[in-house]
């Protein structure tokens, strides 16, 4: 008999949080800092199909706009922040399969389309970006958390998005 697999639950707030892995890039001081440049917003890159197959509303009926109504809510991000990620941030939505195709929408959110896995377009991104900076990847894929913590991502569940 296996053991069962762990169960990903959110915690309740940030303060009753247990520690998360720690970024090997939490804490630095980048050079931007040092000449008195502006450092670059937290990134929040959030796995649609993920945090959209999180709640079973029907989405699977209407992919794209699943993927809509998700992008709409996120919209708010850019100016509000996240529990704990004070604004301003930047917002990246990857987007796959029947959602790829949706506009990209007035609030400040970047549309990313995946060509083939969704993790690997998210995983591009966060190699993609210069470092130090604050990278939250939101997902509760396993696989793909682990992935974007081997790179120095922070990882967020779907329940810290906006509903």
């Amino acid at each position: 008999m296996s053991d069962p697999q762990p169960v990903f639950r959110e915690p309740a707030s940030p303060e009753t949080a247990p520690a998360s892995p720690k970024s090997p890039f939490q804490g630095a001081t980048s050079q931007a800092a040092v000449s008195g440049e502006p450092e670059s917003p937290p990134l929040i890159i959030v796995d649609g199909a993920n945090v959209v197959g999180s709640v079973p509303d029907g989405w699977w009926r209407d992919r794209a706009g699943a993927a809509i109504r998700l992008r709409d809510r996120l919209a708010t991000l850019p100016a509000t922040g996240l529990s704990g990620i004070p604004a301003p941030v930047e917002v990246v939505l990857v987007v796959e399969g029947k959602a790829r195709d949706i506009p990209q929408g007035p609030g400040g959110v970047r549309i990313e389309r995946a060509s083939g896995s969704g993790d690997d377009k998210i995983i591009d991104v966060v190699r993609g970006e210069p470092r130090p900076r604050r990278i939250i990847v939101v997902t509760a894929d396993r696989g793909l958390r682990d992935r974007a913590v081997a790179l120095g991502a922070e990882i967020r569940g779907p329940s810290s998005m906006p509903r």
